[in-house]
């Protein structure tokens, strides 16, 4: 098992701090240094046990790092991987969670220094809650871990973040950047969309009136907007083509309610049902193994 001996987190919030606790909980990590913009956040990121020290400094905070993992939102994260890699140390390794991956690893293609090196990444993992304070021991473990390597990235170091993220209890999955986006469109992005949706037009007055089904379907629309517009824009290609297939469907549901069509409703909602069925049936769960996913 690998060890490390300083871990700088760019980026403390529940993602960054959840790889904190992990870190320190099973002692992959000696240190862990949390490095941000607000020290009220630092502050809340030692509080709960995250981190083992803080600072607001990108560059002093990770000059000893072994490893980097830049937890910053999509629209930052290229110029944090910039600026943390102009202040490493040769021989660090640097990683990201960003929820797009395209225009993150061609941001930063060519631009690192000698014996930098990146390799991007995203565990899919997380809820609509931020913060430090929202941070979860063991929120990796059983999920999926994407990890995208650019053509050129030395084999030793896709590895390096592989066992990284299987340490922490999530099965591993690599793909390339574009087989990422398009994938992370129908299974996160454009349903964002369509939860955000949901919740906008259910009337105020009825909100007394939802239940479970409602709360479960809408729960990510509570998340940060500002991120969200973010990750959407950037992905905006695959998630166009998302919403496409979503607006089809919905036209044949309506077709169908229209004609009064009940084998035709029945036949669209079972298709669903399978389909969900199935996903839950492939619910990841921690293996020591990567796998490669092509032409997603």
């Amino acid at each position: 098992m690998k060890h490390w001996d300083t871990v700088a987190v760019v980026g403390v919030g529940l993602i960054g701090g959840s790889i904190g606790l992990d870190l320190l909980a099973k002692k992959l990590a000696r240190r862990v240094i949390g490095i941000g913009r607000r020290q009220t956040s630092l502050d809340a990121a030692k509080r709960v046990g995250a981190v083992t020290e803080t600072t607001l400094d990108l560059r002093a905070g990770v000059g000893d790092a072994d490893l980097i993992v830049v937890c910053t939102p999509v629209g930052r994260i290229v110029d944090d991987v910039l600026a943390a890699a102009a202040a490493a140390k040769a021989g660090t390794l640097i990683t990201d969670v960003g929820s797009t991956k395209q225009s993150i690893v061609a941001g930063v293609a060519g631009r690192l220094p000698g014996g930098v090196t990146f390799v991007g990444s995203h565990p899919i993992a997380g809820s609509e809650k931020s913060g430090p304070e929202a941070a979860l021991l063991d929120l990796f473990d059983g999920r999926t871990a994407v990890v995208t390597p650019a053509a050129d990235t030395p084999p030793q170091a896709t590895e390096a973040v592989e066992q990284f993220w299987r340490q922490l209890g999530s099965q591993v999955v690599r793909m390339t950047p574009a087989d990422h986006d398009r994938a992370l469109a129908a299974t996160s992005h454009v349903p964002h969309i369509v939860a955000s949706a949901l919740a906008a037009v259910t009337p105020e007055e009825w909100l007394t009136l939802t239940a479970g089904g409602w709360l479960d379907t809408t729960r990510v629309a509570a998340a940060d907007g500002e991120l969200w517009v973010q990750i959407l824009t950037d992905n905006r290609r695959e998630v166009l083509t998302g919403l496409a297939n979503v607006e089809r469907r919905l036209a044949a549901v309506r077709q169908a309610l229209e004609n009064c069509d009940s084998n035709e409703l029945e036949t669209l909602l079972a298709e669903g049902r399978t389909r969900r069925e199935a996903a839950g049936k492939l619910r990841p769960r921690t293996s020591s193994n990567s796998s490669t996913i092509k032409g997603t």
